[in-house]
């Protein structure tokens, strides 16, 4: 068995985001260089990327290059989100910065990304809010960090 967030996880992973049709499919609509750090685990910091655009994907160690989007979650936050034990609010509420300029094409991208790991019901709540605030932005409506938290029902 392959130990979670283990540079063989890293690597599987990989492979697995190379051979995702729809994903690539996906990055032919977007561009959006996401990075994940996980604190304080087992064997330190651990930081991966995933890189979606140009029609390609790819995920491995180390930051995106560009990096649009940055999540920071301890350890146990991130062991709770890959066992489903927590959900998708839980998820948004471990954001720890929200990119400004490109906040609703990079919101919806993980939305849709992070679809598959959720009930329709709780992605249906996630889609909802970002129609929202999509339409808000369309206004010129400034997002602030408060308006994420409202969007997403977060204290």
């Amino acid at each position: 068995m392959i130990r979670y967030l283990s540079l063989d996880w890293i690597d599987a992973l990989t492979a697995e985001v190379s051979a995702s049709a729809s994903l690539q499919e996906f990055a032919t609509s977007l561009n959006v260089g996401i990075t994940q750090v996980v604190t304080d685990g087992p064997e330190g910091d651990v930081v991966y990327h995933l890189q979606v655009g140009d029609g390609s994907t790819s995920f491995g160690p180390g930051a995106a290059h560009p990096e649009d989007v940055r999540f920071v979650q301890d350890w146990d936050t991130a062991v709770a989100v890959a066992t489903g034990v927590m959900n998708a609010q839980d998820v948004l509420a471990t954001v720890a910065t929200m990119p400004s300029e490109e906040w609703m094409k990079i919101q919806t991208g993980i939305a849709e990304m992070l679809a598959a790991r959720f009930s329709g019901e709780e992605t249906s709540v996630i889609r909802e809010a970002l129609a929202e605030a999509e339409a808000e932005f369309a206004r010129g409506d400034a997002l602030r960090e408060s308006d994420v938290r409202r969007h997403f029902g977060l204290p």
